[in-house]
């Protein structure tokens, strides 16, 4: 990949305590808009320098300046919008270390609703996804504490702790009654891209989230497949379900290795260098071959990146629900004494200029999700060429009577109707091109 995407300062992050931070230096502090110095509001400046010394001075408790001062510049933040934050040493080194796929912690990708914490989406193989945590769980309290009115940093950072130590989630569901879920801590090491063969000719690649490597990585996938395939694939399931996004150059490395030309998105902003775009270049690792992408309301961030480039493109058909609908960049600015800011700088657009900033991505065929069950036919295992004295065939070609043996493995499309849809698709595509 070019080594434009290494130099860029912008990094994509779902405004969560456990998303990626960006694989890139940290960005300078932007300059004013005009470029010109703005007036202090010298009587909010009074205002707020009178409630410091009152606070002070009649406080229950005594609270010492650092205190005071670090809780007003959260509060300014987290009014802004649920991506925008102050970062203390300890969070911002847990945001850039959550970047290399490796982070103590449960594996759920959390924001914000009505105060109070609500699941993105679980990590694929991660403790919260085996207790079954799913996307629009509303956390509503942790080992028993609200969770009304924390703020996200608080709420995962107390989510956070040492492998194997215990904790309850007390979980709202869809409007229901609480109920608990109890996990066990774990060293997150998440695989960002998994692979592999649904059955011949048609292959199936999952990308969890968007890691600095991770456009590498589908590279490296697509490679993998053919090899498997021994041949050409004639078509692939791209999984952006439950994917919370992440860095956003690697989002426009994964759009480039399905697209030759074209715009792939563009960013708009107050700051110059929030003014960016990013085209595709001729390369062809997937080698133009037909792709169903699957979305939901957990694919949100560089996952709408691509699905936004590839739909606008035409280069992909979409599958599934409408997505998550957070199109906007952070940009992460290095602060003093290990500290950091994460602002929101600029909100994102598709090929075609669409912003998806709290709508989404719609898919081109909407597919609700359901359980696939197969049903055993009163005709199984017997079938005219098992008759005795039935007819040749016409043509003269073989009998095919029942053919005894064991049932097939099990595969993925087995128990997801959405990817059972998605692969049936792509072999009528197969079909009505002659393939």
């Amino acid at each position: 990949m070019s080594q434009r995407f290494r130099l860029i300062t912008l990094a994509l992050l779902l405004g969560v305590g456990a998303a990626q931070a960006a694989g890139t230096p940290p960005a300078a502090a932007p300059a004013a808009a005009n470029g010109k110095e703005a007036p202090l509001p010298l009587d909010e400046l009074r205002t707020f320098a009178e409630v410091l010394d009152r606070v002070k001075a009649a406080y229950v408790e005594p609270v010492d300046d650092k205190t005071l001062l670090e809780n007003a510049i959260k509060g300014m933040l987290s009014n802004l919008d649920p991506h925008s934050a102050y970062l203390d040493p300890e969070e911002f080194a847990d945001l850039q270390e959550s970047t290399s796929g490796e982070f103590g912690g449960l594996g759920i990708e959390v924001g914000t609703e009505d105060g109070f914490i609500k699941v993105i989406s679980p990590i694929d193989d991660t403790p919260a996804a085996a207790a079954g945590i799913q996307p629009g769980d509303l956390i509503v309290q942790i080992d028993g504490k609200p969770t009304k009115g924390q703020s996200m940093n608080e709420a995962v950072d107390s989510m956070r702790g040492k492998a194997g130590s215990p904790i309850t989630l007390t979980i709202v569901r869809g409007g229901g009654k609480p109920f608990d879920v109890r996990l066990k801590r774990a060293i997150i090491k998440v695989k960002s891209v998994k692979t592999q063969l649904l059955e011949s000719n048609y292959g199936y690649l999952r990308i969890t989230q968007f890691q600095v490597n991770t456009g590498d990585e589908v590279v490296k996938g697509l490679a993998q497949l053919k090899k498997d395939n021994k041949g050409k694939l004639k078509g692939l399931v791209l999984d952006l379900r439950n994917n919370p996004g992440g860095v956003l150059q690697s989002a426009v490395e994964v759009a480039d290795a399905f697209l030759t030309k074209g715009l792939i998105v563009y960013t708009k902003g107050r700051i110059a260098n929030s003014e960016l775009r990013f085209s595709a270049d001729p390369a062809d690792p997937s080698e133009n071959v037909p792709v169903v992408v699957l979305i939901n309301g957990g694919t949100a961030s560089a996952a709408e990146i691509v699905s936004g480039a590839l739909q606008d493109q035409k280069r992909a058909i979409l599958m599934g629900t409408d997505s998550f609908g957070k199109g906007s960049v952070q940009t992460v600015l290095p602060l003093n004494n290990d500290r950091a800011l994460k602002l929101t700088t600029a909100l994102y657009y598709t090929p075609n200029g669409r912003s998806i900033q709290a709508q989404g991505i719609v898919p081109d065929i909407k597919v609700e999700r359901a359980k696939v069950t197969r049903e055993q036919s009163d005709f199984e295992g017997f079938k005219e060429a098992d008759l005795q004295g039935h007819l040749a065939n016409g043509n003269g070609g073989k009998d095919r009577p029942t053919q005894p043996g064991k049932a097939p493995e099990a595969a993925p499309q087995d128990s997801d109707f959405q990817l059972s849809q998605a692969l049936s698709l792509l072999k009528g595509l197969s079909v009505s091109r002659g393939n």
